[in-house]
């Protein structure tokens, strides 16, 4: 009884003057701490569908990365987009995982340096990611569709997944950051050959090869074959003389990429070569000579610039 006393009397003795329960509450920190809200690595580990980009971050050493403070947002492929990958470069998952280069490369290419939801996306214009490669991402319908580097296209399946360093984006395709330069793409497409022969002619291939960014508004062969008949010459004749075709093709170039999306539409626009033309809202081009070419594909992703396809050659002020 004597002991229950004193006991008592330790914790203050009479029940009016007892220390309220709380002293045993949680506090904010403690609150916060048993609810902390996962980080990117968290949310990812914890959804079966991103097992594999689980995976890779940790085989990538990018997982601190993606822990830290941020904000950053994640574009993560899934298990089926990763298996796609698979398929599309002929490799394993070993094979994948074990190239830690390659891997960390594209899974920066996935990441931006900042928080941005799917209601700030700037449709149509250049992202530039972690991995300092850029990408673009398109309003189609109702979908949100993602063009890489390589102009192969993913769909964003899910949006704003919150974390506590930024948000997570859901693809159902893997992302792949540039490989080829504008020279490169060209060449990749055929009615697009008499263009490279020009730009071999004039001596262009190195500063197309070059760092950029550069926008080059390319004529198709049938622009080069309407040229050739209006001027009443044939194609050797052009190619014979460098100075006056890396005059034009200078016009057909801007020294600095520029999407669809970004087209300063009505007001003058510099080219390299220093002369200007005008893009209207319909897309079609106004030369120094007052000849219209419409744009007839756009965004066309290089590493080093950006390509947009015309139907008609354009021509600076002839001198």
């Amino acid at each position: 009884m004597i002991a229950a006393t004193a006991m008592l009397s330790s914790c203050g003795g009479q029940k009016d003057h007892a220390t309220p329960a709380a002293a045993t509450s949680a506090t904010p920190a403690t609150i916060t701490s048993a609810i902390a809200v996962p980080n990117l690595v968290d949310v990812i580990k914890a959804d079966p569908r991103f097992s594999i980009l689980a995976e890779a971050v940790v085989a990538a050493d990018l997982a601190g990365a993606l822990s830290g403070p941020g904000p950053l947002t994640l574009f993560a492929p899934t298990n089926d987009a990763f298996a796609l990958l698979l398929a599309e470069l002929n490799v394993s998952k070993v094979q994948l995982l074990a190239d830690k280069a390659l891997l960390a490369s594209v899974l920066s290419y996935h990441v931006l340096p900042a928080k941005v939801a799917k209601a700030d996306v700037p449709v149509g214009k250049a992202i530039t990611t972690l991995q300092v490669g850029i990408f673009k991402i398109d309003s189609v319908g109702s979908d949100l569709v993602v063009t890489d580097g390589r102009n192969r296209t993913a769909r964003i399946t899910q949006t704003d997944i919150s974390a506590s360093n930024g948000l997570v984006h859901v693809l159902d395709k893997v992302l792949l950051p540039a490989n080829k330069t504008l020279i490169e793409t060209l060449q990749t497409k055929p009615e697009l050959s008499v263009l490279i022969e020009t730009i071999n002619a004039a001596g262009l291939a190195g500063a197309l090869n070059a760092a950029g960014p550069f926008t080059l508004f390319a004529p198709t062969n049938d622009a080069f074959a309407a040229l050739f008949a209006e001027l009443k010459i044939t194609k050797s004749q052009m190619l014979a003389n460098p100075a006056l075709i890396t005059t034009v093709l200078n016009y057909h170039l801007l020294s600095s990429r520029v999407l669809k999306a970004e087209v300063p539409v009505g007001s003058p626009i510099k080219s390299v070569q220093g002369s200007t033309f005008v893009i209207d809202a319909g897309f079609v081009i106004t030369d120094q000579l007052g000849r219209k070419s419409k744009i007839t594909a756009t965004d066309l992703l290089a590493s080093n610039g950006v390509i947009h396809v015309i139907d008609k050659v354009i021509s600076p002020p002839v001198r």
